[in-house]
C-alpha cells in the first residue's frame, strides 16, 4: 500500500512539474543543466530532462512489481532527487535570461538535435536491418539487407561526421 500511494504522489509531482514547465520545454539554454550524476542527459531542454525523470518513474514500477528492493529504494531516492531539482530549476527559471543562447547560436542548437535524432533513427533502422538479416533464409533477401546495412553505415557515418561539425560550430560561438 504505501508503494502505491509513493508511485502515486511521484507520478503527481511529475504531472505537476511537467505543467508548471510547459511554457519552457522548448526552451533550450547555453550548457546542461544539471549534473551528470543526476541526470543522464546531456540536453539543454528541460523536456528531455522530464522525459528521462518519467523514465526513471516506469523503472521504478518495474523494480516494484520484480520485487527488487535495492533497485526499488535506490530509484526512489534518485527520482526524487530529480524531482527536486526540476522543481529547483522551474523555480528559478526567471533569473536566468542571460543563459539563453543567441539566436544563431539556438539554430545550430536545433540543428544538432535535429543531426541526433536522425542518427538515433538511423541506428535503429540498421539494427532492425541486421535482425532482419539473422532470420534471413534466401541467398537475394541476404544480400539486399547487406546493401542496405552497408548504405545505413554509410549515412550514419556522413550523419556522425555533421554532428561533429555542428559541435565545432556551437564550441566557436560559446566561447
Amino acid at each position: 500500500m504505501k508503494t502505491a500511494l509513493l508511485l502515486e504522489t511521484l507520478q503527481n509531482q511529475l504531472i505537476a512539474l511537467r505543467a508548471q514547465a510547459s511554457p519552457l520545454l522548448q526552451h533550450a539554454t547555453l550548457k546542461p543543466r544539471f549534473d551528470r550524476q543526476l541526470f543522464r542527459t546531456r540536453s539543454t531542454l528541460i523536456k528531455d530532462y522530464l522525459e528521462e525523470a518519467q523514465h526513471n518513474l516506469d523503472e521504478l514500477r518495474h523494480a516494484v512489481e520484480s520485487q527488487q528492493t535495492e533497485q526499488v529504494a535506490w530509484l526512489a531516492e534518485h527520482l526524487v532527487e530529480q524531482i527536486t531539482a526540476l522543481h529547483r530549476e522551474m523555480t528559478a527559471w526567471p533569473l536566468r535570461a542571460w543563459d539563453t543562447p543567441s539566436p544563431g547560436a539556438a539554430k545550430w542548437q536545433r540543428k544538432r538535435l535535429e543531426h541526433q535524432d536522425f542518427e538515433r533513427r538511423l541506428y535503429a533502422m540498421k539494427n532492425e536491418r541486421e535482425q532482419q538479416l539473422k532470420g534471413s533464409e534466401t541467398l537475394e533477401e541476404q544480400q539486399r539487407l547487406m546493401r542496405e546495412i552497408s548504405a545505413l553505415e554509410g549515412r550514419l557515418t556522413r550523419c556522425r561526421q555533421a554532428l561533429d561539425e555542428i559541435e565545432r560550430v556551437i564550441a566557436r560561438m560559446t566561447r
